[in-house]
């Protein structure tokens, strides 16, 4: 399946939610690219501020580097078009669990923003090959958004407090999970591969000497061959598990 004709699409609210400054670049970069460039409106949610992730800088503190991966962060939702500031919940890296107090969080901005569409990451994925176990915090992250979109934010009943603050209940439409092994939706991304490049550049703590632009553009083709074997005729691409909540 690829994403609906863009008389269908287009305009639509979308809302991504992820663990750290730069999941969203690496996980569906160009995509957002893409949605922006055709218009949509488009919200960044970073559940943690990254303070953790030092990639090796022996001397910065977790406060430092906190005020380091927010402007990191801002700077690459801009360089993909995203128009708003972005939204930071503010909790631990590395020790996110998907309690319930993160779901009411991530609830309230799915209230509060009223997305059509959910980005999320993909809660089922633990390693993928060899050399990579997925970060637990990307795990909480996509468990904790998937049940804020369903029950939190869509029944009334459910953390009442929010109707209290003047947060009435929101349907989600659609959700793009993505970091899957289970892909059965495919953005074509071509032409928007140098924005999500420039939005992973703009990660300078996290990049330090490496350059993503010859590995974002083999991890898009790499997607559109998989894409191609389900009949989709795409030379770059982004892949996701869709589901769709309602018409």
């Amino acid at each position: 399946m690829t994403e609906h004709a863009e008389s269908e699409t287009a305009k639509k609210r979308v809302l991504i939610v992820m663990a750290h400054p730069d999941d969203g670049e690496f996980t569906c970069g160009a995509t957002v690219a893409k949605w922006a460039a055709e218009g949509r409106d488009i919200f960044y949610c970073l559940v943690t501020d990254g303070q953790v992730g030092d990639a090796g800088n022996a001397t910065i503190t977790s406060e430092e580097l906190t005020h380091v991966r927010q402007i990191e962060a801002q700077a690459a939702a801009d360089a993909l078009g995203v128009q708003h500031p972005v939204i930071f919940l503010h909790y631990m890296d590395s020790q996110l669990e998907p309690t319930l107090a993160v779901r009411l969080d991530i609830a309230r901005v799915i209230r509060q923003v009223k997305p059509d569409v959910v980005i999320c990451q993909d809660p089922t994925v633990r390693w993928s090959g060899q050399g990579y176990i997925n970060h637990p915090d990307h795990r909480a992250a996509g468990e904790a958004t998937l049940a804020a979109i369903m029950p939190v934010a869509s029944t009334r009943l459910s953390f009442p407090e929010l109707t209290a603050e003047g947060l009435p209940v929101h349907n989600v439409k659609e959700i793009y999970i993505g970091g899957t092994q289970n892909a059965d939706r495919w953005v074509d991304v071509e032409g928007h591969l140098e924005q999500k490049i420039q939005g992973l550049r703009a990660h300078k703590s996290q990049m330090r000497d490496w350059d993503p632009a010859e590995g974002v553009s083999e991890w898009a083709k790499d997607t559109a061959r998989q894409a191609r074997k389900h009949g989709h005729d795409m030379q770059f691409a982004e892949g996701f598990k869709y589901i769709r909540m309602e018409d």
